[in-house]
């Protein structure tokens, strides 16, 4: 059998499993959703490394000794329609490495990353995300179960809010954020994020 050890070896059009991800033994950095290929940004910018690393430390200081814990990227989080029983990595069809994720089910970690749905993404665009690919996280974040999800856009200095609705099963735009506010996730309302802190670049 052939060794998959570059991108341009697999056909993009094809449907994947996390059973064929595992096999793979090349250095792109790559997602799966939905069995489709995306192929991540070669390395963030300096402006996207600085808030992983702002927000990320915010973060870390009001989780520590908490149930939750914090993750940050590459860590494979591998969803599944949550309407569905999951029995074996053929199984899965979706891969994803949040910037940033919040998982307070412990029985969900284990050596490989996470089986299910975090309680909270965090993603923070880059150039090279394309519009398809953040609405098919969009969707398909909706349809694993993740509570909240946010959406950091470094340009505008802009943080956008969703939050799973229990009764429709539907994200709703909880709040936009500017650079000056005090942004509260939901589900931990202790949390309070001063996102001048977080936009915050020393190399300015």
């Amino acid at each position: 059998m052939t060794k998959t050890t570059d991108l341009s070896q697999l056909d993009l059009n094809s449907t994947y499993t996390y059973a064929d991800y595992l096999s793979w033994q090349f250095d792109d950095a790559i997602e799966l959703i939905k069995g489709k290929i995306m192929a991540m940004s070669p390395a963030p910018s300096s402006e996207h490394q600085s808030i992983v690393t702002n927000l990320g430390g915010v973060l870390y200081n009001f989780f520590y000794k908490k149930p939750c814990k914090l993750f940050y990227a590459p860590f494979d989080v591998r969803l599944y329609d949550r309407k569905k029983s999951i029995v074996a990595n053929i199984d899965i069809y979706s891969v994803v490495q949040p910037d940033l994720c919040v998982i307070c089910d412990k029985t969900k970690i284990d050596s490989k990353g996470c089986l299910g749905s975090p309680d909270w993404v965090i993603e923070i665009l880059s150039r090279g995300n394309s519009k398809k690919e953040m609405q098919l996280k969009y969707q398909l974040y909706q349809e694993s179960g993740i509570k909240e999800y946010w959406l950091v856009y470094p340009g505008e200095k802009a943080v956008h809010q969703f939050v799973l609705d229990d009764q429709t099963e539907k994200y709703q735009l909880l709040a936009m954020y500017s650079g000056e506010d005090i942004a509260t996730p939901q589900l931990f309302p202790d949390c309070q994020i001063d996102l001048r802190e977080v936009f915050e670049d020393d190399s300015e």
